[in-house]
């Protein structure tokens, strides 16, 4: 089949969920697929991974979006136009243009458009559009609206969360089928627009990659944070494990560290660095993250996101403390493959636990390893893709 994808990002290096899970499908779907590229960037420093990409695709095209999305552009299109900001931030002028080129002369038999924002570059088509959504955007901002903006800022949010919400659920419709990555998504989804034929597509994990033997520190054990912090979820998520769960940890298991791991630290957090809070940005190898650590703590709060730190974990047989936000879609039973609080007390105490028992640790790494080898590998989620790459063309 020959597919033309659009991403609002180029799926490489692999510095976020979003990435990850692209290019690992890009991967295993051009086994069977003949996939023609049309991404994003920030830089012409991004063009040199345009290489790793051509491995599995006939054609990359990469079209330039601002660097910073606060520019003036774009805040005037967003309080003078239609569309919310996330979509003005997406958008290319020159991109719609060279797709209606593409897809007049290339003979597609579908579009896979990797979330609803890269929608608008799509010319009006025949061919039938397959819309992936990751989150469902309009839940995460409206989180961040309510419960983190500053109050004199919410009736400007309140104005782009409904445009937000209307252009969402418009460009649901305009696509033949939607991909969620899990039931609870589907249901959020079903309840914004009743009428959608949603397929669900879950992440998966490179099993082979992340299975390090576990090497984790007895005598100084490590809690470990990992995020992409320029997503507001994981902003928020830490500031909650600061504040309120990590107190409690440190105060019985005195000897313990906190360490966070990411990308696009801000100088905020940098600032928490002290004898028992470490701080790492770019980590060149993941794994050694979570190979050395005793447990993974993520009081994620916020909707949305692929939770891929979460699924890195398990799969590196480490222990997992969430929240039920956290472990929502994964299908996991609470106290077997991971363990899940919304109490932050007894958060910190699950997380003492399983610092001070060995025994709690590797079993519950053991039950996490197994499940993921089970039920989440990225050549699974590719065939399921590829399934319904097959239906939606038969359709036709």
């Amino acid at each position: 089949m020959k597919i033309l994808m659009l991403t609002p990002y180029l799926p490489f290096p692999l510095m976020s969920g979003g990435q990850t899970r692209s290019y690992n499908l890009i991967k295993y779907l051009s086994e069977k697929n003949d996939i023609t590229l049309f991404s994003l960037i920030k830089s012409d420093e991004e063009k040199k991974y345009v290489g790793e990409l051509k491995k599995y695709c006939r054609n990359v095209f990469l079209f330039k979006r601002s660097k910073s999305p606060w520019t003036v552009r774009n805040i005037l299109l967003t309080v003078l136009g239609f569309y919310p900001f996330l979509v003005i931030r997406n958008l290319a002028r020159d991109e719609r243009k060279a797709i209606a080129k593409e897809l007049a002369e290339g003979k597609y038999d579908l579009i896979h458009a990797e979330t609803f924002y890269v929608m608008p570059h799509l010319p009006k088509t025949d061919i039938p559009i397959l819309l992936v959504d990751q989150t469902i955007e309009y839940l995460v901002y409206k989180h961040f609206m309510e419960e983190q903006s500053k109050f004199y800022l919410r009736p400007i949010l309140w104005l782009d969360v409904i445009k937000l919400r209307y252009w969402e659920t418009y460009f649901w419709r305009q696509a033949k089928r939607v991909v969620a990555m899990s039931d609870s998504d589907k249901q959020q989804m079903q309840k914004l627009a009743k009428d959608l034929s949603i397929d669900i597509v879950p992440n998966g994990i490179d099993i082979d990659f992340f299975n390090r033997k576990p090497n984790p520190d007895s005598k100084n054990p490590k809690v470990l944070y990992v995020g992409n912090f320029k997503w507001m979820q994981n902003v928020e998520a830490l500031d909650v494990l600061v504040n309120k769960v990590w107190p409690r940890i440190h105060k019985k298991v005195k000897n313990s560290v906190l360490w966070i791991v990411g990308m696009n630290i801000t100088d905020k957090i940098k600032s928490l660095a002290s004898d028992s809070i470490k701080v790492t940005e770019a980590l060149p190898d993941i794994r050694d993250a979570y190979s050395s650590s005793n447990v993974l703590v993520t009081p994620i709060e916020g909707p949305g996101g692929t939770r891929l730190k979460i699924l890195e974990a398990m799969a590196s047989a480490l222990p997992v403390v969430t929240t039920s936000v956290g472990a929502e879609g994964l299908g996991v039973a609470n106290n077997e493959q991971m363990i899940i609080s919304d109490n932050y007390n007894d958060m910190a105490q699950k997380a003492i636990d399983v610092l001070q028992s060995e025994k709690l640790a590797k079993l519950l790494g053991k039950n996490a390893r197994k499940f993921v080898e089970e039920k989440y590998t990225w050549k699974k989620s590719a065939q399921l893709l590829d399934k319904i790459y097959k239906e939606v063309i038969n359709e036709r």
